[in-house]
């Protein structure tokens, strides 16, 4: 690509996203998102309900009718639900408790170690996948990982002589587009299933989406991704930067003997740790396995999320009492009440969102729009994988406007979990297919606020950089990603490979 052409491409790509940019930022921000959304359920269930509309739910027959919130059986309902609703809300308390692990983990330095360890120990030649698979790992710190990963991975490639901003463009890439994947179950899994399992409770309690609902999938998109993130850095990224030339950046720091020994005691107390949970489920008629002696389901699945939180505390204090970050159990809550001060926007958040899931459950609204989009769909002969892809296509889309994970799924769940559900997708499957095209598209789109945080770290090393060429790096891994994610789901799919434990494309 000549210099002349690059530079009209790049233009055309910052007129495209200033375009976005700006359309995205007539948005509220997502509290205040929720908090309209349940104004406007209000007002739109007070003026369908005044014509009459009702629709006969699938399966049962049953005639549903759309309930006003306008009215004296509303109100009373929107007084006296409010902090059922909030304290009721399924992801509160599954994040909050796997916060207290994670966040106490990461603010003992355990997670950064973990990190550089990691990669300074890797074979040159495997530092590319092994910084993509860092980062997809990194979720594992949440929203830390956009602001520890990238640096980190920027000053590898600068310290082995390749150019940095191909580093951190991994790193990037691994971080925000791998996201939603890992080997272990994460606060993502226990979120995204708790806002599905809310949804569905008032169309089928039966069914529940656990955190580990997705978990099989999210293990082959590791490896998958991190072979093809290699492949577009070493291909693609790197040949078009060229050499790099410039005197910016530092080099790494080596992990301090210290931390070493710190790392060594977390993976030793984590080994102890599995062991004796291996042990307890192995045991005969262990109390982790049903009655019938299996794993699915089984009280090891329910309590999948304290046994995690359990973990990290145990792998935190190990590494934090060994570098001396933990004197004293006063320390532990410390860190914990300063891992919680990070999800305070997370609470806010929940609170508008669970009024508005509450209000769009309890007025019937989801049913009508449910039930009348799979008869369309339907009437389409639109009803197979196809329209599953675009349903993925368009959460791509969406998440170019909204940026959060978590604001956006508790938008589009309640319509298509129930659409999905009267075509016989199991949620578990439908929640897959949003969660590839959400996490594809975090590193281009203008709402992700660590795209900022990244050109700054661009900066050290290209004081030209601009949001133009942090977009034009990323670009080819979120397009590429995406694509190779929707084949591995339709492999998954065809071959009726499960999702997750006990989990198939369809719930029957």
């Amino acid at each position: 690509m000549s210099k002349t052409t690059e530079e009209k491409s790049n233009k055309g790509m910052t007129r495209f996203l200033n375009g976005i940019e700006k359309l995205g930022n007539k948005l509220p921000e997502p509290f205040m998102l929720f908090v309209y959304l349940a104004v406007f359920t209000i007002l739109f269930s007070w003026v369908v309900s005044l014509f009459g509309v009702s629709v006969e739910e699938p399966g049962t027959g049953e005639e549903v009718a759309i309930k006003s919130l306008v009215s004296g059986e509303g109100l009373e309902y929107i007084l006296t639900s409010m902090l059922d609703n909030f304290t009721g809300f399924a992801p509160l308390g599954l994040v909050l408790a796997m916060m207290l692990g994670i966040g106490l983990a990461d603010k003992v330095g355990l997670l950064e170690t973990a990190i550089k360890s990691t990669i300074l120990k890797a074979p040159k030649s495997l530092v590319t996948y092994a910084i993509i698979m860092v980062g997809i790992m990194g979720n594992l710190a949440s929203d830390a990982a956009f602001v520890i990963v990238p640096p980190l991975a920027a000053m590898v490639f600068y310290t082995i002589g390749r150019h940095p901003l191909a580093g951190l463009a991994a790193g990037f890439a691994g971080v925000g587009s791998g996201f939603t994947a890992n080997f272990i179950i994460t606060g993502t899994d226990a979120l995204l299933s708790g806002i599905s399992t809310e949804v569905m409770e008032g169309l089928d309690s039966s069914i529940v989406v656990t955190p580990v609902d997705n978990w099989y999938f999210m293990i082959a998109s590791v490896v998958v991704l991190s072979i093809t993130g290699a492949l577009i850095t070493e291909k693609i990224i790197e040949p078009r930067l060229g050499k790099y030339e410039g005197e910016g950046g530092s080099e790494l720091e080596q992990v301090t003997e210290l931390e070493k020994k710190g790392f060594r005691n977390a993976i030793i107390t984590g080994a102890i740790f599995l062991a004796v949970l291996i042990a307890a489920i192995a045991w005969p008629d262990s109390a982790l396995r049903s009655e019938e002696g299996g794993l699915v389901p089984s009280p090891f699945l329910d309590g999948i999320v304290p046994i995690i939180l359990f973990f990290f505390i145990a792998i935190g204090v190990a590494y934090g009492v060994t570098v001396k970050k933990i004197e004293s159990t006063n320390d532990i809550s410390g860190y914990m009440g300063n891992a919680m001060k990070d999800m305070s926007g997370f609470i806010v958040l929940i609170f508008a969102a669970a009024q508005f899931i509450a209000y769009f459950d309890w007025t019937n609204i989801g049913t009508w729009v449910a039930v009348s989009g799979a008869n369309t769909l339907e009437a389409m002969n639109m009803t197979g994988l196809p329209i599953v892809v675009g349903f993925s296509i368009l959460t791509a889309f969406m998440n170019l406007l909204i940026f959060s994970g978590s604001a956006q799924w508790a938008l589009e769940a309640p319509i298509f979990l129930q659409m999905f559900y009267y075509l016989d997708y199991h949620p578990a499957f439908i929640q897959v297919a949003y969660r590839i095209a959400d996490s594809s598209t975090n590193i281009i789109t203008p709402m992700n606020p660590y795209i900022i945080v990244v050109l700054a770290f661009m900066r050290e090393y290209n004081k030209k950089a601009g949001l133009g060429t942090l977009i034009s790096l990323m670009l080819p891994y979120s397009i590429i990603f995406f694509a190779i994610w929707i084949v591995l789901l339709l492999v998954f799919a065809i071959f009726g490979i499960p999702f997750g434990p006990g989990v198939d494309m369809y719930i029957n």
